[in-house]
């Protein structure tokens, strides 16, 4: 205890240790993940949400050449409270912005000042725990900081999730079941526009809810033409879009202002429109085998039973369960009019949704789809607004609850110059390290397929099935990949450092290889099996997670490899750097290339782009007793 100032040099571990670990997982999984199931549920394009989320990596890339401005200004306590201030005043923020009608811009800006918090914070953390620890409480603590980032990650990718679709389920209007029926005695729909009688649609007393017309769709079992098909799909298009129930996919975000997200996405657009044609004429998602023949189509009309007095978003697709009781649900889909907007000017002008059954049924069938609503602004402003509470109260708690170490003071700022010529000196005896190419290769293309396919996981989970999806609802997606896959992320994880302690990690390096990278298969087998079974669903997902925390080891182990000897913590945050490059740059393309061939070849895709991967692995240097226990 410091008798000048009564402020306590030491405290015990546990009174800050884990909450600290727990404030640094929870912005970054914020960042990472939870923006793109957010601007997934507000309706922003796939090629959009990769592009700009994977940006958000900028910060921990360069997160090496701002960190001796940590070391220098003031002591790393002041900026591990003063950046939680931050990341609550970033998440307060995004919560404001998300019922405005510019909400992915300015919540966009938000999650760009989240991220350089949280990047700041994680160098402040790393440094003040080796300062305010003995030796001894290092060595203990080093799991208890892990297990609490990991459940910041359970937190941050399933609970907050899930209290967002919760919240989105509770705020929207009453779920309504749509019963489907293919008979062979059905009568044949001439035009889309048969449900609508040609009157608007009458208010009605009690709550607001959906209205359907007929309230059970009869589909006729013979086949149509694909013509025919074609035609009836572009008049229920034209009616939904004539009276605005579509929202136009445009580009909302940043690259509408001027800058230098314009001049990325112009410099984009010109090289990539050569490829981008080619690839749409070869695997576009429409490129598929010709037929004179398709399923036939039902239609259903849809309107509110009142004006709503608010903007209300209505989905159509599959009821997900365990798959049960709920009918032939694969022999038909939602071929045209999944989302619709409703308000005050289209209430009771009549949404259409047009219902195909599969061409080769021959028998009847039926099935049960769900209309669902909700306020997903308001959802996910209540979740980041409680959110942003705990981290205004985290920078509180942490300002009066940690330790002031003696060693934890402010460097010379006069010494900056020197600092700086040591700090490129250090920077450039990294370049100078054997086989560094190769080393650099291995920090970049290790994990090229996972950095495209964590972008795509998201929004193909929670994409509707007519457009390749599985229809998982915010909640549902928040227990199968923020909960069930990230406790298989960590199982993973442990096992592999278990196993790398034993026999070191050349022994297992190819084992954890294949496990980072043949689950990625599974994805393919969603995509084209498309399941409605959750049980399905989780288990494949436990599976890739699993394998993904077991590989991962290796690069993980390998980064510490490649950092010993002198200048190691330097070299270490170098290679973090290179991580989080290796991730940003494929994760800016992944969203364009999905949009133009459809997760399905997209999922074969990432498969192919595993090989990279293999082949770094083949060729980067490793001692044989690295990693063994001693």
């Amino acid at each position: 205890m410091s008798a000048s100032n009564n402020k306590p040099n030491y405290r015990n571990p546990w009174a800050w240790v884990p909450s600290v670990y727990l404030a640094e997982g929870l912005p970054y999984v914020v960042v990472m993940t939870v923006s793109v199931i957010l601007y997934k549920g507000l309706g922003i394009s796939n090629t959009d949400i990769a592009l700009y989320t994977s940006w958000l990596y900028l910060p921990w890339v360069i997160k090496p050449l701002w960190s001796p401005i940590v070391d220098i200004l003031k002591t790393r306590r002041m900026w591990i409270w003063v950046m939680q201030l931050v990341i609550g005043a970033g998440l307060a923020g995004i919560a404001l912005t998300l019922p405005g009608s510019n909400a992915f811009r300015y919540s966009l800006a938000f999650f760009y000042l989240l991220a350089f918090g949280s990047a700041t914070q994680d160098i402040a953390i790393d440094g003040f725990y080796l300062l305010a620890t003995t030796e001894k409480e290092q060595s203990f603590f080093v799991g208890i900081r892990t297990t609490f980032y990991r459940i910041a990650m359970i937190f941050g990718q399933g609970l907050l999730v899930m209290l967002a679709g919760t919240i989105q389920d509770h705020t929207g209007l009453a779920k309504v079941d749509l019963e489907v029926h293919a008979r062979p005695d059905s009568a044949m729909v001439q035009s889309a526009l048969t449900p609508v009688d040609g009157k608007a649609a009458a208010v009605l007393d009690g709550p607001l809810r959906v209205i359907c017309a007929p309230p059970m769709v009869d589909i006729p079992l013979k086949p149509q033409t694909a013509a025919d098909v074609k035609t009836l799909l572009a008049q229920v298009k034209s009616n939904n879009l004539a009276h605005t129930f579509y929202i136009e996919k445009k580009k909302e975000a940043p690259s509408e202002t001027n800058g230098i997200f314009t001049r990325i996405s112009a410099a984009w657009i010109g090289c990539v429109t050569p490829l981008e044609e080619t690839l749409k004429s070869h695997f576009g998602k429409d490129t598929v085998v010709k037929s004179d023949v398709a399923g036939n189509v039902g239609t259903v009309r849809l309107c509110l039973s009142k004006p709503p007095g608010h903007p209300v978003v209505v989905q159509l697709g599959s009821k997900l369960g365990l798959g049960l009781g709920s009918g032939d649900e694969k022999s038909f889909s939602v071929a045209e009019g999944s989302r619709f907007t409703f308000d005050d000017s289209n209430w009771n002008l009549g949404a259409l949704a047009a219902i195909q059954v599969d061409a080769k049924l021959t028998t009847e069938a039926r099935s049960v789809l769900e209309l669902r609503s909700g306020d997903i602004p308001l959802a996910w402003g209540i979740t980041f607004g409680l959110l942003a509470a705990m981290f205004l109260f985290s920078g509180v708690y942490h300002r009066f609850i940690l330790p002031y170490p003696v060693s934890d003071k402010p460097g010379s700022v006069s010494s900056l110059k020197v600092f700086w010529a040591e700090f490129f000196k250090t920077f450039g005896a990294y370049f100078k390290k054997n086989n560094i190419g190769v080393i650099l290769l291995f920090l970049l293309l290790y994990r090229f397929a996972e950095a495209q396919l964590v972008k795509m996981v998201a929004p193909f989970l929670l994409d509707a099935r007519e457009a390749g999806g599985l229809g998982l609802t915010t909640a549902q997606f928040g227990f199968v990949y923020g909960t069930v896959g990230i406790a298989a992320l960590t199982c993973g994880g442990l096992l592999g450092g278990i196993l790398a302690a034993r026999k070191g990690l050349k022994f297992w390096l190819w084992w954890m290889v294949l496990a980072i990278h043949l689950p990625d298969a599974v994805f393919v087998y969603l995509a084209y099996a498309r399941p409605d079974n959750l049980v399905v669903i989780n288990v494949c997902i436990a599976v890739e997670q699993f394998g993904y925390g077991f590989g991962f080891t290796a690069y993980m182990l390998y980064m510490i490899y490649i950092a010993r000897g002198a200048h190691a913590t330097a070299h270490y945050a170098i290679c973090t750097g290179f991580m989080a490059l290796g991730m940003m740059v494929p994760g800016m393309f992944s969203g364009w290339l999905e949009d133009i061939i459809g997760y399905r070849h997209f999922f074969v895709w990432v498969l192919l782009a595993t090989i990279p991967g293999f082949a770094v692995v083949k060729l980067i240097p490793l001692d044989s007793e690295f990693g063994k226990k001693t």
